[in-house]
């Protein structure tokens, strides 16, 4: 399958590579630890960087619950068999503990010659040995830190691998992070080639997840890609949501309950408590903590209010990547629609809440896109994009700039995002988004307003500025 996008993460691991050309002393070694969502693309990326370097290369990729007597002896066999300088040294050895397979693999890396060592799904090994960090440590800093190595250290819970750098873990200080996200706008309207309004909608519905990015035929409509996806019940679309969270979340754990709860489109901690209870609300007590570790792991995000004045209590959660709020939403219960033969059933569901439910999603992708747009020359303090609302929602602003979060020193502007697919940003929305200016502390009768829209804004509207759907693609390229 061929490999498009991802052309600044690539830089980014070659950049690293390059390091440990030339360089002398005892540190030419450089360690990364790769980071994301699963299936986010994370070992397809690392896999097509080694097979560009032109390096030799060795790849392991751990397996969960194993027995670490026969993760040792795979990962010694990966070592033997691989294009290592010195890998002919090892084939055969048996290593009683991690610390002697890692002795292993530094026996086989040359002094002369820049390598490439992978090891993916780490989390799967410090689960399965808790001895394996520790060695790590005393390898890297006696033999494979002096020679001319990459280390890519790759896992999916994000929690872990942030845990490996934190300051007392054996490793910390040893390695630089990248976090793999999603294939942005730009990456997806090359795929796909839709123009930017559709691309928006792609990108919604895919969550930038390349597999499903990949099975979304180039010029085919968001309606034909949602009905050739229904009529195939092991469509990307429809199998990876499920996977994704059997990976992380048994099916009947209380997290998954608080992630469902939040994906069907509770946003406050009062409401999710009391979806996520079996027979009664949560208490706090046991739901913080889900809340706590869902936001670890960057599935669910938490966002507040924001303007120059702190607000803490009207938190707001959401699903942190939109193909996963779209399969919770829609998907997940139309799977046993479409695995009978009424995907129809399940595209209608879809249909009739489509338009609400994009005009919701869509709003944290635009602000991500602005924050890659500004600050710019007409607003070159602007460093922060978020909302605004009180207690009862209302009102309820969808943009406000301000100079730096949580809370800012002045608020820069206001806005609202009007993404609808036959109305254009009018006179009734202006007149409703000035409506809005006072409620938002720091701002005033003179605060700039703007507007979002997917079908443009209607002339002579004394906006600031305003943008459409190949700005927001545009501030990807």
């Amino acid at each position: 399958m061929e490999f498009t996008g991802r052309a600044s993460d690539l830089d980014l691991l070659g950049r690293q590579l390059a390091m440990t050309v030339g360089q002398k002393g005892d540190t030419r070694g450089r360690a990364v630890i790769v980071t994301g969502r699963r299936r986010v693309g994370k070992s397809r990326l690392v896999q097509e960087f080694c097979d560009r370097s032109g390096r030799a290369y060795v790849v392991f990729q751990a397996t969960r619950g194993r027995n670490p007597v026969a993760e040792r002896e795979d990962f010694i066999a990966a070592i033997a068999h691989s294009a290592l300088g010195q890998a002919e040294l090892v084939a055969g050895l048996h290593a009683s503990d991690w610390n002697q397979a890692l002795r292993a693999l530094a026996i086989a890396v040359p002094d002369d010659t820049p390598t490439i060592v992978v090891i993916d799904e780490v989390p799967w090994l410090t689960e399965q040995d808790g001895e394996f960090e520790g060695a790590l440590q005393t390898v890297w800093d006696r033999h494979l830190s002096a020679k001319p190595v990459l280390l890519v250290l790759v896992g999916s819970d994000i929690s872990v691998m942030e845990a490996l750098q934190s300051r007392d873990r054996p490793f910390f200080g040893r390695a630089t992070k990248m976090t793999v996200e999603p294939l942005h706008l730009a990456d997806v309207a090359t795929m796909t080639d839709l123009d930017a309004a559709a691309v928006v909608d792609a990108s919604l519905i895919t969550g930038g997840f390349p597999e499903i990015v990949q099975s979304w035929e180039p010029g085919m409509s968001r309606t034909d890609f949602l009905r050739a996806s229904a009529d195939n019940p092991l469509s990307p679309l429809l199998v990876a949501g499920e996977l994704s969270l059997l990976g992380e979340f048994p099916e009947a754990s209380r997290s998954r309950a608080v992630l469902e709860a939040v994906g069907a489109g509770e946003r406050t901690f009062s409401t999710i408590a009391a979806q996520a209870g079996s027979s009664g609300a949560l208490p706090a007590g046991t739901l913080t903590p889900l809340l706590n570790t869902l936001q670890a792991k960057r599935i669910v995000a938490a966002d507040l209010p924001l303007s120059t004045k702190p607000d803490t209590k009207n938190k707001r959660y959401r699903i942190a990547d939109s193909y996963l709020r779209f399969w919770l939403a829609f998907l997940q219960r139309g799977i046993p629609l479409i695995e009978r033969g009424r995907g129809d059933l399940a595209l209608a569901r879809i249909e009739r809440s489509w338009t609400s439910w994009r005009g919701r999603a869509v709003e944290p992708l635009i602000r991500q896109s602005l924050l890659r747009l500004l600050p710019n020359d007409q607003w070159p303090e602007t460093e922060a994009i978020g909302g605004w609302w009180n207690r009862q929602n209302n009102p309820e602003i969808d943009l406000v700039g301000t100079d730096r979060e949580p809370v800012g020193t002045a608020i820069q502007f206001i806005g609202s995002i009007k993404w609808q697919d036959d109305r254009k940003f009018d006179r009734h929305d202006y007149d409703a988004l000035t409506r809005t200016i006072l409620s938002v502390p720091g701002a005033d009768i003179h605060t700039p307003l703007i507007a979002v829209s997917r079908c443009g804004v209607d002339p002579g509207l004394p906006l600031a500025t305003h943008w459409g759907p190949e700005d927001l693609v545009n501030a990807w390229h």
